[in-house]
């Protein structure tokens, strides 16, 4: 992995080095203007940037281009179907709830954005629900084989010819690994590089996609599957701690299945070209850190815990975020002023607003993290978007529910359908 390591410290420092630069020729441009300099000076200044971003590119170690060929999202029996009716009375009959319990639950459902035709999986149709390691194992089974089939029929694909299988599931990590029960159902070869990507919640569908990515980066000529979801029946909670409720009313079945390549020539057109990946982690922070956790409430029962740090917590991850992205992907104004805002907040106006650049002007489609309407409402209002760029994201959890680690793919496959229909 030392090549994989090395490329991502020669990144890192590229993009640092582009930020550090952007920042000193915002100063200069600052005080230039505050202390009225002759025109040659900001022409030098600017001019020294531009050099630089045009240069940037051919001073760069080689990358190979990384395509998205196609993706597959499942769609479970319409007999796994949870309206909320049947959702809270198969509640109201289960030993653990009692009746402040349903009722917050009740609550939450009718907040959530949800529709009546989410899924659930059988083992949670049950009274009480089956939450036993071998429904564990029918779960993945279920919502692993259907995706990872659909895709090989739509890429024309044998088993055999995936170099790479990346797989993410937060809260099941059974030995064998997800990885391997993949591997042993479509016998594939033995040289095949797998990755189990665990307790990484909502993100892990973008990390598995940043993890291949970096993986094609230095294998030439390689297929690598993602094949992204959650195990529902692993997570219920039948307590009465209400942090932990939130999550039998939100989640719901979900599983995609991605296929990346850097080979320019495939049996079939990709879909897509991979432009840039970014991470951002906050687990140094306890806030961030505790604001999702698996632990027991004060009966000895096992749950997740979502605290209200959450949506504050994902807003300050986004805002970093976004800020390293803009640099690579926003238009020179887009920088200029939003630098501009920075340094007048900090040496001018404490109170002055940092402008925000306006990301639509690159950027044609939004898929955001649909983890509820609060949420999306959030991201939407950090990024100034409007009802249109939010849609995938809304209509999404209206009709599939919080599909966790899967919902960006289709949330993708939404603006595909509806770019079908425009036409």
């Amino acid at each position: 992995m030392a090549p994989l390591v090395s490329k991502q410290i020669v990144s890192t420092l590229s993009r640092s080095l582009g930020l550090l630069l952007l920042i000193l020729v915002t100063s200069f441009e600052a005080l230039f203007l505050l202390q009225k300099s002759p025109p040659i000076f900001h022409l030098i200044n600017l001019s020294c940037f531009t050099i630089f971003f045009i240069l940037k590119p051919y001073l760069s170690k080689k990358t190979y281009k990384i395509y998205l060929v196609d993706f597959s999202c499942l769609k479970p029996p319409s007999h796994y179907k949870v309206p909320f009716s049947k959702f809270l009375k198969n509640s109201s009959m289960i030993k653990g709830f009692d009746s402040e319990s349903v009722a917050f639950m009740a609550n939450i459902l009718a907040s959530s954005g949800q529709s009546q035709e989410t899924y659930l999986p059988p083992a949670l149709h049950h009274i009480p629900p089956k939450t036993h390691h071998h429904e564990y194992i029918k779960e993945v089974h279920m919502v692993r084989f259907p995706v990872m089939d659909d895709l090989l029929a739509k890429t024309k694909l044998s088993p055999q010819d995936i170099d790479i299988l990346i797989v993410n599931c937060s809260g099941f990590n059974p030995t064998p690994s997800l990885t391997s029960i993949v591997i042993n159902h479509y016998s594939m070869r033995s040289d095949i590089k797998s990755f189990n990507l665990s307790g990484m919640g909502c993100s892990a569908g973008a990390l598995g996609i940043d993890l291949g990515q970096n993986l094609l980066q230095i294998q030439k000529n390689s297929k690598a599957v993602v094949l992204s979801t959650e195990i529902l029946s692993t997570g219920w909670y039948a307590g009465h701690e209400k942090p932990k409720l939130i999550l039998n009313c939100l989640f719901r079945m979900g599983s995609a299945a991605i296929l990346l390549t850097n080979k320019n020539q495939t049996s079939k057109h990709p879909k897509y070209e991979l432009f840039k990946t970014l991470r951002t982690n906050k687990s140094y922070d306890d806030r961030a850190y505790l604001s999702t956790i698996r632990e027991e409430d004060s009966e000895g029962k096992l749950g997740v815990t979502i605290k209200r740090d959450l949506l504050q917590v994902a807003g300050e991850t986004l805002r970093a975020n976004v800020t390293i992205l803009g640099s690579s992907v926003l238009p020179l104004s887009e920088k200029f002023w939003h630098g501009i805002s920075i340094i007048r907040k900090r040496f001018l106006n404490k109170s002055a607003e940092i402008y925000v650049p306006n990301f639509k002007s690159v950027i044609e489609h939004f898929c955001l993290l649909a983890s509820g309407r609060p949420v999306i409402r959030e991201i939407g209002k950090g990024l100034k978007l409007g009802d249109r760029e939010m849609e995938a994201a809304v209509m999404t959890l209206h009709r599939f529910g919080n599909q966790s680690s899967s919902a960006l793919w289709y949330e993708l496959a939404y603006l595909e359908g509806k770019e079908c229909e425009e036409r």
